[in-house]
């Protein structure tokens, strides 16, 4: 983070570049708060449970009037957008997981994409906390395959499997499509970059007060996350949840000049086998050769699981399951006192789904076409094991 560029004080019409604004986060987190800030920055009482996911929310809060948009709506928000960014992450692992050459352009491309939505996750975990709720992460955990959680982008079915042109397309893309993509893309449904349009109207609107106080900074990725203090910073973090994700109004590369394309045309780079280029103003996929790349053929997981796995499978998707279950409730415990290390216990519980990912992504399925692998399905240990 070398970038020193100044950070405008408003997003409205302006460029808004991700790197810049990492390194004036860096310095002003070396700087003494505003007067502004440290008012803002108050701890805050809960008033009740979190909220819990249910279908349909993103759809329901939507239908809200703007003008009775308040703080529990923000939670509600908020939790909401915990489930939509916790439901990709299992999809794209898997995706890059399967790829035998991570030294491959497509590898890179993802293993970037999944950095980015772990850090989406820690980004709307700590707004959460901010406005006096706590993030509900081992309940937001989806079933595979199924629709994306509350509604959006609801004609989308996401299903597990290995990298296939179909997944990129049919679901990679179909997830991050902004409202009026550059590239070929799918239609306008519910998008995820609309939802959080409304969730910044809401901000601005309620000018909450926001609170420091267990939220957490780490270097996740190629990002650094920072406690929100001040309205500027939530702004500012979920500018750049959408613009990594669908990327700007006008172009695709406008937020990331010396960085990467958004994620919508990053997956358009995998689809398309070649990367993307502005010419004359336009946008197309015309650019150096992006091959797509030799996979292991993970197939489909069915909506009830791997029908009758072999012992040593079952044993492979119980030892994932378990870990998986071990990374979602540390990172519940993160949001909710726990803090650095169990933010920390759940990066290196996190680690340890590859290996028995890839194992299972080795077996052959008996008379079918395809390999097994990973159900992520969040159960406690316990119940697989017993």
């Amino acid at each position: 983070m070398t970038d020193a560029e100044e950070t405008p004080n408003t997003l409205a019409g302006s460029r808004f570049k991700r790197r810049s604004f990492l390194a004036s986060a860096a310095l002003a987190a070396a700087a003494p708060a505003s007067a502004a800030s440290a008012a803002q920055a108050t701890e805050l009482p809960t008033d009740g449970p979190p909220p819990t996911p249910h279908h349909g929310s993103v759809q329901r809060l939507l239908a809200v009037p703007e003008e009775d948009r308040g703080v529990t709506w923000i939670r509600s928000a908020l939790q909401a957008a915990v489930e939509l960014e916790l439901a990709t992450i299992p999809v794209y692992l898997c995706g890059w997981w399967s790829i035998k050459d991570r030294g491959s352009e497509a590898a890179r491309l993802l293993r970037r994409i999944v950095g980015d939505e772990m850090y989406h996750l820690g980004v709307v975990s700590n707004l959460l906390v901010a406005v006096g709720g706590r993030p509900n992460i081992i309940d937001a955990a989806p079933t595979y395959p199924g629709p994306l959680p509350g509604g959006v982008r609801a004609d989308v079915n996401v299903y597990l499997s290995g990298l296939t042109k179909s997944l990129v397309h049919d679901v990679m893309m179909a997830i991050e499509a902004p409202e009026a993509p550059l590239a070929q893309g799918v239609g306008n449904s519910l998008s995820i970059g609309l939802f959080y349009s409304d969730l910044q109207k809401a901000f601005r609107k309620t000018a909450p007060e926001l609170s420091t106080r267990e939220q957490l900074s780490e270097h996740i990725g190629s990002d650094v996350l920072r406690p929100v203090e001040n309205l500027d910073d939530v702004e500012r973090s979920i500018e750049i949840v959408k613009e990594q994700g669908e990327g700007t109004a006008s172009s695709p590369s406008d937020t990331f000049e010396d960085d990467h394309p958004a994620h919508y045309y990053a997956f358009g780079e995998i689809y398309h086998g070649r990367q993307l280029r502005t010419v004359g103003g336009k946008s197309e996929f015309s650019g150096a050769p992006v091959p797509f790349p030799d996979v292991r053929p993970m197939a489909r997981v069915p909506a009830d699981g791997w029908p009758d796995p072999p012992d040593h499978v079952r044993q492979l998707l119980d030892r994932f399951d378990a870990n998986y279950h071990d990374v979602l409730t540390t990172l519940d415990r993160a949001w909710d006192g726990g803090g650095h290390r169990a933010l920390n216990a759940a990066v290196h519980a996190m680690r340890g789904l590859e290996t028995p990912a890839v194992e299972l992504m080795e077996i052959e399925i008996p008379n079918a076409a395809g390999t097994y692998g990973p159900e992520f399905r969040p159960f406690p240990a316990h119940d697989r094991l017993s």
